[in-house]
């Protein structure tokens, strides 16, 4: 009885190296393609999740195919150094993904204010209040006090802008700046006295 060995070739492992073949021309056209990508001017452009997702499928496809070259030597990739590369690829494959979920989900504040602590930060913090004004800030601090009505006595206030005349933040900031640098150096809007270093 001939063994398969002696007839030449199984037609199954020709089959499967055909395939192989045709498997890596792909691979060889899609890495093409992906290394455009590697472009510095390219990751530059991108947003940063979009560059860690790209910087990631580099190290991941090299170390697939260092993988695939290991194993067609003989060595199995368990038993090379490049299991801890695929140990921490692995690692940051989940924290990729946690960021990816991340940025999906819906925007929401992240912190929130502790009003009774607040109010009595405020009250230790000012000396000078009336003893009604202490009772007040006591029964906010105890979540007695209503935070509703202090928001509509605060609205009746006359406020120190006009709020129909809606300023830029910059321009705002512009005015503070001009007129801190009249407080500080009375006509001199220069700016700094004595050597200026203006670029």
């Amino acid at each position: 009885m001939e063994s398969s060995s002696s007839r030449g070739v199984p037609e199954s492992t020709i089959e499967a190296v055909e395939r192989t073949l045709a498997n890596l021309k792909l691979v060889e056209t899609h890495l093409l393609e992906f290394l455009s990508l590697a472009n510095p001017d390219v990751l530059d452009e991108m947003a940063p999740l979009q560059r860690a997702q790209s910087l990631f499928m580099f190290a991941k496809a090299t170390t697939t195919i260092f993988a695939l070259r290991l194993r067609t030597t003989g060595i199995h990739p368990d038993e090379h150094l490049l299991k801890t590369e695929l140990e921490r690829l692995s690692l940051y494959q989940d924290k990729l993904e946690q960021l990816i979920n991340t940025s999906k989900e819906p925007s929401r504040r992240s912190t929130t204010l502790n009003y009774q602590a607040a109010t009595r930060f405020i009250e230790h913090s000012l000396p000078e209040l009336t003893p009604e004004q202490r009772k007040s800030m006591r029964d906010i601090s105890r979540g007695e006090g209503s935070k509703i009505k202090y928001m509509e006595r605060s609205t009746h206030k006359k406020r120190k802008y006009d709020t129909s005349e809606k300023q830029s933040v910059k321009a705002a900031a512009q005015e503070f700046l001009e007129k801190a640098a009249r407080e500080l150096f009375g006509g001199n809007t220069d700016g700094f006295k004595g050597t200026s270093y203006k670029s």
